[in-house]
């Protein structure tokens, strides 16, 4: 399509944001998510949105913004249907299928979910649009699903702009639908997956209509920080120059990876608290995961202080974490019971033994076994030779 800006920013993923703000963030939020709310509904002209917010009572109904609005989209409406019947008399298949494309892009943009998909879908079944029209139009759709966060739809739309990406996208397609399918995945709580996929593409993140580098970077960097090893954390994360040009803008999550990669137990048992509050709970694809989070990154703090030791005692597990005797056995005891940390607690003799699994016997035992399996395999190969 020769028109990617009106693809790349419709409908208007930050007003989403600010509805969300509205309904879950803090109160101090309110008055600039909701200015900031109108004043896209406003510019968009988005008529249908605005009466859906009204029907769910997030927004005061307004009779005058509701007609200017509907005057705004039925005179854009009409001029769009206009080029499309010129398109039809003057041009060929493309023009009038991007004259058609733009017509569906107007109607999720003004929020008319339904119509929209339907427009999508009849230009996908025609056999005159090309492949880089037919992955715009999913990129479209999986946006609207994004906006209404629609879950069924927007996994179905990853699966699809897959199939076409592989059959010839260009590398801008590729590396967007990395981008967005890396936040999806963060908002299913799939953080390995996203967290490659947030590697993948972060030296050449181009979505801004998605969202802005500093808020993927701090997505993308929350994922790493719960699965990522400890060793591979600054190489990729902490020292990726994406990364150091806007992590000054989001100096919580700077501080918990820092405080992870270097050991700092009591900075780093402080982070999750505050990236709780001034990033999962105000973003709308994390919001719902804060506090599995929150006691992920707790238990891999657990974890890997246990894993430089044999047995420490628990007075020194507290001093490291900086909390006290009692909330550390607590916790300890909890995670343990739910075979969440490998260790065994001495109350009498407050001491914590790790009885983790013997990875490195294990690997041991592999690889002899492998051994033996190639001698035998070069024996017979030499009984061949010499025969």
């Amino acid at each position: 399509m020769s028109d990617n800006a009106i693809f790349a920013k419709k409908p208007d993923l930050a007003l989403a944001q600010h509805k969300f703000e509205l309904l879950n963030g803090p109160p101090e939020h309110h008055g600039d998510a909701l200015k900031a709310l109108l004043a896209g509904i406003k510019e968009d002209k988005m008529v249908a949105f605005y009466k859906q917010l009204v029907a769910e009572k997030v927004v005061e109904a307004d009779a005058a913004l509701a007609k200017e609005l509907e005057e705004a989209s039925a005179t854009e409406l009409a001029t769009l249907d206009k080029n499309i019947e010129e398109a039809k008399e003057e041009h060929g298949d493309l023009e009038q299928n991007e004259s058609a494309i733009h017509r569906a892009v107007f109607l999720a943009q003004i929020g008319e979910e339904d119509k929209a998909h339907e427009a999508y879908e009849e230009i996908l079944g025609r056999t005159t649009t090309t492949l880089n029209q037919k992955l715009d139009i999913v990129f479209g759709k999986l946006r609207l699903a994004l906006f209404y966060y629609r879950p069924q739809i927007v996994q179905r739309e990853i699966e699809r702009a897959h199939e076409l990406v592989d059959r010839g996208g260009d590398w801008d397609r590729r590396n967007r639908l990395k981008a967005f399918e890396c936040v999806w995945r963060t908002s299913q709580r799939q953080f390995k997956e996203a967290s490659q996929l947030f590697i993948d593409c972060l030296s050449t993140y181009s979505s801004p209509e998605l969202m802005s580098l500093t808020d993927f970077v701090c997505h993308g960097a929350l994922a790493c920080a719960v699965v990522m090893p400890r060793s591979e954390i600054k190489k990729r994360v902490i020292d990726a120059p994406e990364v150091v040009e806007v992590i000054n803008h989001i100096p919580n999550v700077d501080k918990l990876l820092r405080a992870l990669y270097d050991c700092r137990y009591a900075d780093f048992f402080k982070a999750p608290a505050a990236i709780e509050t001034d990033h999962l709970k105000v973003s709308r694809y994390l919001y719902a995961h804060r506090r599995f989070y929150t006691r992920e990154m707790r238990i891999r703090g657990y974890a890997q202080l246990l894993e430089s030791y044999l047995s420490l005692t628990i007075s020194s597990m507290a001093e490291a974490f900086g909390v006290t005797e009692e909330f550390i056995d607590k916790e300890l005891a909890h995670f343990v019971a739910a075979g969440r940390l490998h260790c065994v607690i001495d109350k009498v003799g407050g001491i914590v033994e790790t009885n983790r699994p013997d990875l490195k016997n294990a690997q041991y035992q592999t690889t002899i076994k492998q051994g033996d399996l190639l001698l035998n395999r070069i024996q017979k190969l030499s009984g061949i030779i010499s025969m």
